[in-house]
């Protein structure tokens, strides 16, 4: 399979999450701004989750673009990204319909975490395909960025016990210090 199929495939998946994302969001049952204000936690989630998984697809198409070749390791890493990936919807819907109670804010920790973890995995399966002198190898290093974000997720699970909302602030830092693609990977790719 070519890198190109690869990428045309994962962007498919990611648009149909997207699109069950926003199908799932609730209209506000009435007219004024009340009723707009009920449903501004589930507008938010969505909104946060939306710029997740648009992270994900923003560093996965520069990762690929800094790729010369991928193998069958590769496929199933990509795999696993989407898998995680696509559980985002439900926990989106759960914390949704409790309220954004403890258990549920977690679970949404420990998608977005093992989406990261699969997300290196990946990165690193196509340096092994590519060899550890491959622009892409050159270009991440030793990936402090990615090893943050993942400590900070690691870190807003079980904070969610605490306060929700503190595991919630937390998965706003990570988007934010990822909302700019990776100007390493980027500017190989270009």
């Amino acid at each position: 399979m070519s890198k190109q199929r690869l990428e045309a495939f994962t962007d498919g998946v990611l648009a149909i999450i997207i699109t069950i994302m926003v199908l799932d969001m609730k209209v506000p049952a009435g007219s004024d701004f009340a009723s707009i204000r009920s449903e501004l936690p589930a507008f938010l989630a969505y909104a946060l989750s939306y710029a997740n998984v648009g992270i994900f697809w923003n560093n996965h198409h520069h990762m690929l673009h800094a790729t010369d070749r991928i193998n069958g390791r590769v496929l199933w890493a990509n795999l696993l990204l989407l898998f995680w990936l696509s559980l985002i919807p439900l926990v989106i819907r759960w914390m949704d319909q409790t309220q954004f109670t403890t258990v549920p804010t977690a679970a949404y920790g420990a998608v977005l975490a093992l989406a990261a973890i699969s997300y290196l995995m990946l990165q690193q399966s196509i340096i092994r395909c590519n060899g550890v002198s491959s622009k892409l190898a050159k270009a991440v290093g030793n990936d402090a960025k990615g090893k943050i974000s993942l400590f900070i997720y690691l870190c807003a699970i079980p904070l969610s016990w605490v306060r929700p909302w503190i595991a919630i602030s937390l998965y706003v830092v990570i988007a934010t210090l990822w909302f700019v693609p990776d100007p390493r990977i980027e500017f190989l790719s270009s």
